[in-house]
């Protein structure tokens, strides 16, 4: 069977939009904000926090690069209008930073000062191994002026002990996932146990090193393990939170909330929807099979 999803996978760009989108409306909140923010409120109800995202990345164009900054400041300005409990995700490369360095980090500063004042959060996310230096410095140069911004690092880079070392030097605030890029295996881990591995090991170091992590998994091996250490480690719960995909294992979201553990779902939603779903299937490719089962048995 996983051959099979992973052979539907591989003939996905070829389906009609109409027949993805049956996979995004699962995984994404809708085309428009006052979708997003009417997710969030349901998640809200269900004493779940959120991260807002508006989908795309890799602009190439410098106006599209401002429209994206104005699309970020109007979720911030949206969030502190509704009262939603709700912080920001971007990526850099939506903000120009294939375009001009400058560019990106005077968009991102611009993103930030609207959040500060709106005393909001905002989360870089992390893109593939091109613009990964890149990445780190314009949060490195951001954090210099602000405290409220925080940095995803990918547990199947073999560079993220380093990365954690350094920034880590001053109190930093983590997103900790495995990774979904497709990378060479000169800069990733491969294997699913060696991936495994590292993340706990990152996890564990970032906690010495007393950062603040979202634990960002649907991984049951990885839950289990980080519930181990921050046992171990007598971590506190203003020190971490647990982090998850809109519409991605719904039960287990449930299950630790209802343990008492603060949960973060990540919240996508805008009109570059198709690409983020064809990503999506990649990184699960037995979620293919399922939608597709459900698209003939409707």
């Amino acid at each position: 069977m996983n051959i099979l999803n992973k052979a539907i996978v591989g003939v996905l760009p070829v389906f009609p939009k109409k027949l993805v989108r049956i996979f995004a409306n699962k995984y994404i909140a809708g085309d428009k904000l006052y979708d997003g923010i009417e997710k969030v409120k349901t998640l809200n109800a269900k004493n779940i926090i959120a991260t807002m995202d508006v989908l795309g990345e890799s602009i190439k164009d410098k106006n599209e690069a401002i429209q994206s900054k104005n699309e970020s400041i109007e979720v911030l300005e949206e969030i502190n209008k509704t009262g939603v409990n709700s912080n920001l995700s971007i990526k850099l490369t939506m903000l120009g930073l294939n375009i001009n360095f400058e560019l990106c980090l005077d968009l991102v500063t611009e993103i930030m000062e609207c959040a500060k004042e709106k005393n909001n959060f905002v989360r870089i996310d992390m893109e593939d191994s091109p613009v990964t230096d890149a990445t780190i410095k314009i949060y490195e140069e951001v954090r210099k002026k602000f405290d409220n911004v925080g940095l995803v690092l990918q547990a199947y880079m073999r560079r993220s002990e380093q990365d954690i070392i350094r920034l880590t030097e001053e109190k930093a605030n983590f997103r900790l996932c495995k990774g979904i890029y497709i990378e060479p295996e000169t800069v990733a881990y491969k294997g699913k146990q060696e991936i495994r591995d590292n993340y706990l090991k990152l996890l564990k170091l970032m906690f010495e090193r007393n950062a603040y992590v979202g634990i960002a998994t649907h991984d049951d091996y990885l839950i289990d393990g980080a519930k181990k250490i921050i046992k171990e480690m007598v971590i506190s719960k203003d020190q971490y939170e647990f982090q998850m995909l809109l519409g991605v294992r719904e039960n287990l979201r449930d299950k630790i909330v209802a343990s008492g553990e603060k949960m973060r779902i990540y919240v996508p939603f805008g009109e570059r929807w198709y690409q983020y779903s064809i990503r999506r299937f990649k990184e699960n490719p037995n979620v293919a099979g399922q939608v597709l089962k459900s698209i003939f048995v409707r």
